[in-house]
């Protein structure tokens, strides 16, 4: 037995007992006559004493060549600590060591093993299994791992059933590159790693399996952000026999558990609003409702004043930000700046200071009285001491970039506090998107998304205005989940393929199977599949999920513990009739 107890449980209570202890020396302090050595497991501290007028002298000289990480088992007894410890729960006592084993000894690591690290962020990716050994990586796996089972434990009690699909599939266009793997065996043909497990959840349920889960690995070869990585891991699910109003109560159901379970907080009905109202109010459609600042559209009263640049955008709509009528020229050109980088690029911005005596002063003064100005105020909802800052351009560009003006002020203010939760639902997407470039429609969300029965006569004449039965679930700021009711019938789905640019050869010959299996009993249906790794970060109160995944992938996607991906042998390639020309 390497152990009797963990490194975190040990207390008052069991003082003399005889315990034997195993786990990695976080540190030690030799005073000469009496050594200290704090030993660590994955639960906890507990300090280790070596005394030379109590300890047998082998076993305290041994105990003088430990160093940082080594991994040593020790048995002795429990005795009280003279100086206390109240920060952790062992903090009461120590173990007088009798007996001492080094399993194994421990280069310096590159980095201090402490919650508060001198290791950069490429350092600690290199040694990413180091890294799991500090508080910060560990806690956030647990409480991974803690969501993923209250996950399982809630659609269980549901009578979901987990199901796992293949990860070796058929490359199907879903919107993202495929990860392709070629196949030995069938000499020129390849699988792909699944975007999603969306046709075989929908096959389940012609299956009859009418309330399928499963917390799975998908794969996009598409470029990589703080929340993305090239391979991710989502709660997928899809039920039988149901309208939108049916799934939206069970995931509902789930994030409100997940929320009170995981967090303590209790959350009322969600908010519902549609996509076209979201994006009038917030310029996205994944709104943070933690904090105010709704658009206010001033084209009724910041038009047919001489101001050219108002007079010709089609859109000028402007947000009140509270507190912010003390900010200095200095500040206020900041934020032009801000908003005229690349990344959001606006050509300028207007703004107006609302002075706690109910006047006004803009920057274009010259063009707009207090009259205007006030309705300026009424239609954002400013208030004395507020700035209204306001952009001008075409409708969609101009609702991005205030949107993104909008979410950076609210970072600025404190006011997206990660241990608020606002949720909500996002309904009535657009069925199709135009591709400007190439003049053909795509799927919002996906090609087997049922558009809503009331608009199915518009997809011949106005296929731009037709609603999807869709859904998304927003988290502060965050999509972190999304689903819809899918097609359930043959001549739907290939009149939804036509529309969106597939001959009948390509639909056959990409999704047949499909088909097919439509033809044979197909319940209604449909499903939701939430990000396990975003939802994590947000309920852990962090922005980015690296340090919820135990091993991942750096912005370029590589692996640069294992140095991955990396090239193959000739010998590989030849087995897989590839041929590779680097020039």
């Amino acid at each position: 037995m390497y152990r009797s107890h963990n490194c975190g449980e040990l207390n008052a209570s069991n003082i003399n007992t005889e315990v034997t202890l195993a786990g990695w020396v976080q540190k030690s302090r030799d005073k000469g006559f009496m050594n200290w050595v704090d030993l660590r497991d994955r639960y906890g501290i507990t300090q280790l004493i070596f005394d030379e007028s109590r300890t047998d002298k082998t076993v305290f000289e041994l105990a003088k060549t430990l160093g940082r990480e080594f991994v040593i088992q020790v048995k002795g007894t429990v005795i009280e600590r003279e100086a206390k410890n109240k920060n952790i729960p062992t903090g009461d006592i120590e173990i007088l060591v009798s007996e001492l084993n080094i399993l194994n000894a421990a280069l310096t690591p590159p980095f201090t093993i402490e919650d508060e690290t001198d290791g950069g962020e490429d350092i600690r990716m290199k040694y990413r299994y180091l890294d799991i050994r500090r508080n910060p990586v560990k806690n956030s796996l647990l409480f991974r791992h803690k969501v993923a089972m209250e996950v399982r434990k809630y659609l269980s009690d549901l009578d979901f059933c987990e199901v796992e699909t293949p990860y070796l599939i058929k490359s199907t266009p879903e919107g993202a590159r495929d990860f392709v793997v070629p196949s030995r065996m069938n000499e020129g043909q390849f699988y792909a790693l699944p975007q999603s497990p969306q046709t075989f959840k929908q096959l389940l349920m012609v299956g009859g399996m009418d309330k399928y889960f499963q917390i799975v690995k998908c794969f996009r070869d598409e470029d990589l952000r703080a929340d993305r990585q090239p391979e991710f891991t989502q709660i997928d699910c899809e039920m039988a026999f149901v309208e939108q109003e049916d799934i939206l109560n069970v995931f509902e159901g789930l994030t409100r558990h997940l929320l009170k379970e995981i967090k303590g907080i209790e959350v009322d009905k969600f908010p519902r609003i549609t996509y076209e109202y979201a994006m009038k109010t917030y310029g996205n459609d994944k709104p943070d409702i933690r904090f105010g600042m709704e658009f206010g559209e001033l084209n009724e009263f910041a038009q047919h004043k001489d101001f050219p640049v108002f007079n010709a955008a089609e859109l000028v709509v402007g947000i009140a930000v509270p507190g912010t009528g003390n900010y200095t020229r200095k500040e206020i050109d900041g934020l032009i700046d801000w908003v005229k980088r690349p990344q959001v690029g606006a050509s300028g911005m207007v703004y107006a200071k609302c002075n706690d005596d109910g006047t006004f002063k803009s920057s274009v003064d010259k063009f707009y009285d207090q009259d205007d100005l006030g309705q300026w105020a009424k239609i954002t909802g400013a208030k004395p001491g507020d700035m209204i800052f306001v952009l001008s351009g075409p409708t969609n560009k101009t609702r991005a970039q205030l949107s993104a003006l909008r979410m950076e002020l609210a970072t600025r203010l404190g006011l997206r506090n990660p241990e608020e939760f606002a949720p909500l639902w996002v309904v009535d997407f657009p069925l199709l998107e135009l591709d400007e470039e190439s003049g053909r429609y795509h799927a919002m969300h996906h090609p087997f998304t049922s558009p809503k029965p009331e608009d199915m006569q518009l997809l011949e004449t106005e296929p731009g205005k037709v609603r999807a039965n869709a859904y998304d679930m927003v988290l502060n700021g965050n999509e972190i989940g999304g689903g819809s009711i899918r097609i359930h019938d043959k001549s739907t789905q290939q009149l939804m393929f036509k529309y969106l640019g597939f001959t009948e050869e390509e639909a056959k010959a990409q999704f047949g199977f499909l088909m097919d299996a439509f033809q044979f009993g197909a319940p209604p249906h449909g499903g939701l599949a939430f990000g396990l790794d975003r939802l994590v970060a947000i309920l852990g109160g962090q922005e980015t999920i690296r340090d919820f995944i135990a091993f991942p992938k750096n912005n370029s996607g590589r692996d640069v513990m294992i140095d991955a991906p990396a090239t193959i042998d000739d010998a590989q390639l030849k087995e897989l009739h590839i041929k590779v020309d680097i020039a």
